[in-house]
C-alpha cells in the first residue's frame, strides 16, 4: 500500500475509533475493529471508492454490528457481567464533544443503557446523536431505508430517555464539588449525608472488584449509600487485594467526575459519577484489571493532580 493510502486511513483513525468505542463500549474491541478496517482498506480497490471516509465508516460500523450480533458477545453480555470500559479525560477515543448530545453519548450511564437496544438501534443512535449523520446517510451506512432509520432513532431515544430521567448538563466544577463531598462522607462513614447526596432514583453498578461473576446492582438511596459506605471503608483485606494503600484522586472519566484509586502510578479502581441537580444519580464502580488497561495507558501520559486522600 502506498503512503498516501496509509495517510488517508490514518486521518480517519481517530474518528473511526471513537465510533467503534461508542458502538462496542470497549476500547480494546474498538481498536480491533479499526485494525480490521485497515486490513480491508489495504485489500480494497481504492480507485473505485469515491468517498473514503464514508466507505471506512460503513466498514467499521458493520464490523461492530457483526461483533454485537455474535453468539459469544451476546452470551457474555447476557450473563450480566458486562460494563463499558472507562476512558480518562483527554483520551482521543472519546471523540467529538462539542455538543451536549455528543458528550452524553459517551457517558458510562448511556453506554450502559445502549446495551438494551438492538444492534441496529444502537448504531442509528450513535451515528445520529454522536456524529450528526442525517437519516439518508445512516440509511446508506446500514443498508436500510431512510424511514427505517428514523424509526430506529425514535425508538432508541424513547428507550434511553425513559431510563435517564434527568435534567440538562451539569457544570463540571459543580459536579466535582458534589463528588468531593460525597467521597468525604463515604470515607468518614456519614451514611445519612450520603443518602442526602443521592437522587431518589439513583442506580449503582459494580464489577465487584473483578471478582463477581455478575454485575452488582443497587437501587434506592439507602442501599446505594450502604454499598458506597462499605466499598470506601478501608480494610487490610482490601489493601491486600489492591496491592497497597492507594491514593484517591478526583478525575474525569467519560466526561463525568470520578474517583480514581492509584498505587505506584497504576490505576487499580475507578468510580464514575453522574451528577444531576446537585445530587449523584448514577455510579459505576470498576476495578477489574482488564477494564482499566486503556485508563492506565492514558494515566501514565499525564501528570496527575494532587490526590484528595494520600493513602486510603
Amino acid at each position: 500500500m502506498d503512503s498516501a493510502a496509509v495517510d488517508r486511513f490514518e486521518a480517519s483513525r481517530g474518528r473511526l475509533a471513537s465510533l467503534a468505542y461508542r458502538l462496542l463500549g470497549s476500547a480494546a474491541d474498538a481498536e480491533d475493529a479499526v485494525q480490521d478496517a485497515f486490513l480491508r482498506w489495504q485489500a480494497a480497490d481504492r480507485e473505485r471508492i469515491e468517498v473514503p471516509e464514508a466507505w471506512l465508516t460503513k466498514v467499521v460500523t458493520h464490523l461492530c454490528l457483526d461483533r454485537l450480533r455474535s453468539a459469544q458477545v451476546r452470551h457474555e453480555r447476557a450473563a450480566g457481567a458486562w460494563l463499558p470500559e472507562p476512558l480518562l479525560d483527554g483520551d482521543p477515543m472519546l471523540g467529538p464533544a462539542d455538543t451536549f448530545e455528543q458528550r452524553e453519548s459517551v457517558s458510562l450511564a448511556v453506554l450502559t443503557l445502549l446495551e438494551r437496544l438492538s444492534p441496529v438501534e444502537r448504531a442509528v443512535y450513535v451515528l445520529r446523536e454522536a456524529f450528526s449523520y442525517g437519516h439518508a446517510e445512516i440509511a446508506g451506512i446500514l443498508d436500510i431505508t431512510e424511514s427505517a432509520s428514523q424509526q430506529h432513532a425514535h425508538r432508541a431515544r424513547i428507550r434511553v430517555a425513559a431510563e435517564r430521567r434527568r435534567g440538562g448538563e451539569t457544570d463540571p466544577a459543580s459536579a466535582r464539588r458534589v463528588v468531593e463531598e460525597f467521597l468525604a462522607a463515604a470515607v468518614s462513614g456519614q451514611t445519612e449525608r450520603l443518602v442526602e447526596l443521592l437522587t431518589d432514583d439513583v442506580t449503582a453498578v459494580s464489577d465487584g472488584a473483578g471478582l463477581a461473576k455478575r454485575l452488582l446492582r443497587y437501587k434506592t438511596r439507602e442501599r446505594v449509600a450502604s454499598y458506597v459506605r462499605a466499598g470506601f471503608r478501608p480494610t487490610p483485606a482490601k489493601r491486600r487485594l489492591a496491592g497497597g494503600s492507594p491514593a484517591l484522586h478526583v478525575g474525569v472519566v467519560n466526561g463525568s467526575p470520578a474517583v480514581l484509586a492509584v498505587i505506584d502510578g497504576r490505576v487499580v479502581g475507578a468510580v464514575a459519577f453522574e451528577v444531576s441537580d446537585g445530587k449523584v444519580a448514577f455510579l459505576s464502580g470498576i476495578a477489574a484489571a482488564n477494564r482499566l488497561v486503556r485508563v492506565n495507558e492514558v494515566w501514565r501520559q499525564h501528570e496527575p493532580d494532587v490526590p484528595v486522600i494520600k493513602a486510603w
